[in-house]
């Protein structure tokens, strides 16, 4: 899923955060479920970048898009934090009771929590939306923040619903839901900017998507929301002890990912308002430039989006070596998982930053080129976040959720300072895109540098040297290759992103850090 939109994503119990530790055993059909609930991922993904693609054509220009990605960047920061730990917490506590009416019992007081928590954010969202559009220095931002304080408020409903699924092993239908979801909300927000609505009506049609989902959420579910329930509820502190490491972990995760765009619209508004334009007029420049920035975001998070279905592989693995005392498989783990994620993601990365201009010219309008820059350079950063994810999963499965929780904290921090000052610093607009992207790099890259010295640390494996100097080397063929291809087409702009792959492969294996052992790996897999 991407970035800004994380938060729609109807969630498995260790999606985007740390995995459940306690989760139930898989169960007759849990095959079927969990290649379902995959391909409802991937319908997620596809219907993701659907929309993001499809709203700067619809809207009205570069502007009214930054304004919609501004106003969905702050507020998918709460909805990742709400829905995340209401899916693991409802989930996690359902699964724990095989009968159907002690679990019903735990889903009802688990939506009565969610009532209140997210009539809490929603409500202080909703009376906060003048301040926080003054702070932004746009007024437009008041109407579009208050209309999806109704996205808050109902996913906090539809993640306890979604949980109790997950709990209960009901994957098939967790999954129909979840392509449900998916078709949902892309057919309300493009319906809804293709009324010619704007921004407005992109975020009027997501609300309406969210309350439609939630409505068949609960038809799903009826049978526990309105059947027979059993036993006692479970303490408040417990749902509170359990949620709020997560809100914690979450909050600072989100805040790495979505940030950046709120910082460049203040900023870029009050230079354009020191230089004497007008509050209106700041508030245009500052929202058409972060149109562009977003839509190298788009590209920039494919790499991280493709990498992060690993960590659900490693964390169980992991955590049964850690629990057995087996040091050397744990070891291996890493190891393997570093490799291969770092081998990927540059695969990847250093095409479509070598042809960061053509890249953007496949999906958007000529004047999106703006964008080329922070490209370029963001995909590198988030090849570093992709990386610190898999860092963070293997912390937590040892253990060590606050360490992760801790970075990534760490890495906020230095995301806001950076992209404050760069920005600050860039003498035009258009050079404070890349200057965004350089900010929110170091940030995501002192994430990886600090969690990947605790992984160092406590397993005593990272990577290769020799592997990441080859990597290096092969991401300098395939951007040279991809750079110098000629992609001012649609046409030139593929064959640059295969030509500099192929470059990067042959690279890699010209150095031998791809071999017949790595062949035969994957014809393994394939055979399984």
């Amino acid at each position: 899923m991407t970035a800004d939109s994380a938060a729609d994503a109807p969630v498995s119990p260790d999606d985007q955060g740390e995995p459940a530790s306690d989760a139930p055993k898989p169960s007759k059909g849990a095959g079927r479920g969990a290649l379902a609930i995959a391909v409802a991922k991937v319908w997620f993904i596809v219907t993701s970048y659907g929309i993001q693609l499809s709203l700067p054509r619809l809207l009205e220009d570069a502007r009214e898009f930054g304004l919609y990605k501004g106003t969905l960047a702050g507020v998918s920061i709460l909805n990742n934090v709400l829905i995340v730990a209401t899916i693991q917490s409802v989930s996690k506590f359902v699964s724990e009771h095989e009968d159907e009416a002690k679990a019903s019992r735990l889903l009802r007081q688990g939506l009565r929590i969610q009532i209140v928590l997210g009539g809490l954010l929603a409500g202080a969202l909703f009376l906060a939306a003048p301040s926080l559009a003054s702070f932004l220095l746009d007024d437009a931002v008041t109407p579009l923040l208050r209309i999806a304080c109704v996205v808050v408020f109902v996913y906090a409903l539809y993640g306890a619903m979604v949980g109790a699924l997950n709990g209960r092993r009901l994957f098939l239908r967790q999954a129909a839901l979840d392509g449900t979801f998916s078709t949902l909300r892309a057919t309300g927000i493009i319906g809804g900017a293709a009324l010619g609505l704007g921004a407005f009506g992109a975020l009027a049609g997501w609300s309406a998507a969210a309350v439609l989902v939630a409505l068949t959420a609960a038809f799903v579910v009826r049978r526990s929301l309105f059947g027979r329930a059993e036993g006692e509820g479970l303490p408040l502190r417990r749902w509170l002890a359990f949620m709020a490491p997560i809100w914690i972990y979450q909050a600072a995760l989100n805040g790495v990912l979505l940030l950046d765009v709120q910082v460049l619209k203040r900023t870029l508004a009050e230079i354009a308002l020191e230089g004497g334009a007008t509050v209106s007029a700041a508030a245009d420049v500052a929202n058409e430039y972060v149109g562009y920035y977003g839509a190298a975001q788009t590209f920039a998070f494919v790499p991280y989006q493709l990498v992060i279905a690993l960590t659900f592989v490693i964390f169980p693995m992991i955590s049964r070596a850690t629990s057995a005392g087996d040091k050397d498989a744990a070891r291996a783990t890493i190891q393997g998982a570093m490799r291969f994620a770092l081998l990927f993601l540059v695969s990847i990365a250093a095409p479509v930053a070598g042809a960061a201009d053509g890249v953007l010219r496949i999906a958007y309008p000529s004047e999106y080129l703006v964008g080329a820059g922070a490209l370029a350079t963001l995909v590198f950063g988030l090849v570093a976040f992709a990386l610190f994810a898999v860092c963070a999963t293997a912390l937590s499965s040892a253990g060590m959720p606050g360490r992760a929780a801790l970075v990534a904290a760490i890495a906020v921090v230095v995301v806001v300072v950076a992209n404050r000052m760069l920005v600050m610093a860039a003498p035009d607009p258009v050079s404070a895109l890349p200057a965004a992207a350089l900010g929110t790099s170091l940030g995501m890259g002192t994430a990886f540098v600090l969690a990947a010295a605790s992984v160092y640390q406590r397993f005593r494996a990272l990577f290769a040297p020799l592997t990441v100097l080859r990597t290096i080397v092969a991401g300098g063929a395939g951007w040279v290759t991809a750079h110098y291809v000629p992609h001012d087409s649609l046409v030139g702009a593929l064959l640059a992103l295969i030509a500099g792959f192929v470059a990067y492969v042959v690279a890699l294996v010209l150095t031998a850090e791809l071999g017949r052992s790595d062949l035969a790996a994957v014809r393994k897999a394939l055979r399984r």
